[in-house]
């Protein structure tokens, strides 16, 4: 994310709603990452989704995070080290949603906010179309950068998440297996009951029992 911002070629559709806040505001970036987010959470409420400790890290570290990244990563001026920062931002991007989702600790607030609505009958890729254009809209009016990072943002994302999701998800534990009745070993004391010879001979071809043609 803050290699995204420090690039200035293009951040994703939340932050440019996060950095045309932070541009009228006057707050710092990962502050107001960590307001939308718990203001994505009210919106939870009415949905009746569960947040789970996944979801509230989600809605705090990263605001946290990325003020520290912006403190340490310079400003760069030449064009290939902006395109550099973009693409790295962009990849590990799709690396945080794969470990993130991988871990099976509920989604993030804006992720948990299109399951929602999703859930009330509409179609996933309706509500998420629906949701990134209008934060885009949102915050490119407030001020956010749009530019190529943008576009490149919006048709990469679902490749990496798609190759890095299955890598880092943690695998659900066994079931266990139903318990399977054995049969009951013999009772030493009570033995099987012998079986006749007629039981157990086999009719020769004559009609006679093997066991009396032998006798």
């Amino acid at each position: 994310m803050a290699l995204l911002v420090e690039s200035t070629l293009g951040l994703d559709p939340w932050d440019v709603l996060h950095q045309g806040i932070a541009e009228r505001t006057g707050l710092r970036f990962g502050w107001v990452v960590i307001g939308v987010s718990i203001l994505v959470l009210l919106a939870w409420i009415p949905l009746r989704q569960k947040p789970g400790f996944g979801t509230i890290s989600n809605a705090f570290v990263i605001g946290l995070a990325v003020d520290g990244a912006l403190a340490v990563l310079p400003t760069v001026q030449p064009l290939w080290l902006r395109v550099g920062f973009m693409v790295a931002g962009i990849v590990l991007n799709g690396v945080a949603t794969g470990l993130y989702i991988g871990a099976r600790l509920g989604p993030g607030p804006r992720d948990g906010l299109m399951t929602g609505l999703a859930a009330r009958g509409h179609s996933i890729r309706v509500v998420r179309t629906g949701i990134e254009v209008s934060v885009l809209v949102a915050g490119f009016l407030l001020g956010g950068t749009v530019g190529i990072g943008t576009l490149l943002y919006a048709v990469g994302i679902g490749p990496l998440a798609h190759v890095f999701i299955p890598y880092f998800t943690v695998p659900q534990p066994d079931a266990p297996k139903p318990d399977v009745p054995q049969p009951a070993e013999p009772d030493a004391g009570h033995p099987e009951p012998a079986t006749s010879v007629a039981e157990k001979c086999l009719p020769t071809v004559g009609g006679e029992c093997a066991a009396e043609s032998a006798a």
